[in-house]
């Protein structure tokens, strides 16, 4: 075990491997691309919906603000006040909502497929280790983060800046415009900042979604024992297989033996070989192979169709033939008829048989 602590892990890891730790809920994912997809969609949802949602908002603050004496004298019933504001808002909200939700669940399928892990919520108290948790605040991946981090802010930061320099002195002419021009314009110049801060962590999100391929892979790779050890777990060790064949040959063995005493003839060279013969005329419009075999079970095959009365005929290039040509269960080949027929021709003459 401490050797194998010890190896490089240096290959790739298995279908099975990256299963179960699919089934654990350990995929490679980023968290940039999901928040940096939320953004775009909700920047272009404000574009496509923000002057019906805005005139939605003045249409609702109107009927309060008309009915605000009488919301105020409890002249009209407050919970259904309330409830009507309520449905107001979420009407208001709906389509964005609904667009954020798509985006959300597109995303994440689109990097990890549908995965669905109980595994993620159940409570694990290792993580409450402060040793441990001491120990990944300073880890290669937390360096790592930390340096992802950095280039995301100054990246972002940048973006930003380059973004309003240029409006810097349009600022302070703000405070001259009547409010509705300031609500435009202000709410414009967000939105086109919004829109270029969420293509720079998108296109930031990307990269990093890569990189935890990468390191997805590199922590799920394998040493040389390992796939030693899932080799014989999914397919057995070398010995069991090898007494799995035998129990099957053994099995075949049985099986071959006990259709000897059905045979018509048995076919020998005399002493190698042995091949019994079949002809039922109902079931097979010629003699089929029930059992053949070389040296011990060659003597067994003769011992058994002696026993039950079954005729053993040498014939050595015949026995030799059927051998090498046919395997157990399979009619003999169109150039053995005449052979064969006469062989069995001689047979039922001995037996005094009719032949069909």
């Amino acid at each position: 075990m401490a050797e194998q602590d010890f190896q490089e892990r240096t290959e790739k890891a298995t279908s099975r491997k990256l299963e179960k730790a699919r089934e654990e809920g350990q995929v490679a994912r980023s968290s940039d691309l999901n928040a940096a997809v939320m953004i775009l969609v909700a920047c272009t949802s404000f574009y496509f919906l923000g002057s019906n949602m805005a005139s939605q908002t003045s249409d609702m603050t109107r009927h309060f603000m008309a009915n605000a004496t009488s919301i105020a004298m409890g002249e009209t019933n407050f919970v259904g006040t309330m409830t009507d504001a309520a449905m107001r808002c979420l009407i208001i909200l709906a389509p964005i909502c609904t667009a954020l939700f798509v985006g959300a669940f597109g995303i994440s399928v689109a990097q990890v497929g549908f995965v669905v892990s109980p595994n993620v919520l159940s409570l694990k108290f290792d993580r409450l280790d402060l040793v441990s948790g001491f120990k990944r605040l300073f880890a290669q991946r937390s360096l790592v983060t930390l340096v992802k981090d950095f280039i995301k802010l100054f990246a972002l930061g940048f973006v930003a800046y380059t973004a309003i320099k240029n409006d810097f002195p349009g600022f302070a002419t703000l405070s001259d415009m009547a409010v509705p021009a300031l609500a435009t314009t202000m709410g414009k110049t967000s939105l086109l900042l919004a829109f270029k801060l969420g293509l720079t962590y998108l296109a930031l999100a990307i990269l990093d979604y890569f990189y935890q391929r990468f390191d997805f892979e590199k922590s799920l790779r394998m040493s040389r024992q390992e796939l030693k050890e899932e080799y014989k777990e999914t397919e057995g060790s070398p010995q069991l297989k090898a007494r799995v064949r035998q129990m099957q040959r053994e099995m075949t063995r049985q099986r071959m033996m006990a259709a000897v005493p059905t045979a018509d003839v048995v076919v020998t060279n005399p002493t190698h070989l042995a091949v019994a013969l079949k002809y039922d005329t109902v079931d097979n419009n010629a003699p089929i192979v029930v059992a053949k075999g070389e040296r011990l079970i060659a003597q067994k095959i003769k011992e058994i169709a002696r026993k039950h009365g079954i005729p053993v005929i040498e014939d050595k290039p015949l026995a030799r033939t059927l051998f090498k040509m046919c395997e157990i269960g399979q009619i003999i080949p169109a150039n053995l008829y005449r052979a064969v027929a006469e062989l069995l021709a001689y047979v039922y003459r001995l037996k005094g048989k009719k032949v069909n």
